[in-house]
């Protein structure tokens, strides 16, 4: 049985560990947010800072970035030096996913989502609860499928990008980088990169040159 670290403890760090709590073959050994001042063990799992990584040997463990903000998750991998390899894709058991889709290093699966043929998920991906990727779709690093969202076949969705509750992409589009789709939205057109779209059908409603890679650093861990 393989020992689980998460790294964050806010709401979203909570579904991943409900997940992990029906996942047999693994044991959810820590849970690391420099909120905790101290390391703790309550229950069997200790809660500590993240330089309780500096007291570990990172080989004997898996790793998982429990936290929602795709800028948050790309900055705390570029600083953290735990080797891609060592992040756990975390899958619910109750996820739907075709045999010929991949998933890549740190991405979290949650309940509900159904992950259809050939369809390429990247690295420290959120597919939410009861979101759908269909056939073909390409999906960046860093990106999130919020809940009930859906993703037609052949849409290719660029790192980090945020597609919100419920929306739509129909078949063959394109969501650029680091741009979020608002809830709801149902996107009939190219999105470029750095925006905000919603509405139905989705318009850019703001632009802003510092949403990328680097943005949000202060924003919430969770």
């Amino acid at each position: 049985m393989e020992k689980v670290i998460l790294i964050g403890a806010g709401g979203h760090s909570k579904v991943i560990q409900d997940s992990l709590n029906q996942m047999r073959d693994l044991e959810l050994y820590a849970i690391l947010d420099d909120a905790f001042r101290q390391t703790i063990e309550k229950d069997g799992i200790m809660y500590a800072p993240t330089d309780f990584l500096n007291t570990i040997n990172r080989s004997d463990y898996k790793f998982c970035l429990a936290i929602g903000s795709n800028s948050v998750r790309k900055k705390l991998f570029g600083t953290l030096n735990i080797p891609l390899t060592r992040y756990l894709s975390v899958i619910h058991p109750h996820a739907t996913i075709s045999p010929s889709a991949r998933i890549g290093h740190g991405t979290v699966v949650m309940a509900g989502v159904v992950i259809n043929a050939d369809a390429t998920i990247g690295n420290h991906c959120i597919i939410n609860t009861g979101s759908v990727v269909e056939h073909d779709n390409r999906v960046g690093d860093f990106a999130h499928i919020s809940p009930n969202a859906t993703l037609a076949g052949s849409v290719a969705v660029l790192e980090g990008a945020h597609v919100g509750a419920g929306a739509t992409v129909i078949q063959g589009m394109r969501i650029g980088s680091w741009s979020t789709i608002g809830a709801g939205a149902v996107v009939v057109k190219n999105v470029e990169s750095n925006v905000i779209a919603a509405g139905v059908p989705a318009q850019v409603i703001k632009r802003n040159e510092t949403m990328n890679e680097m943005s949000g650093l202060d924003e919430a861990r969770s």
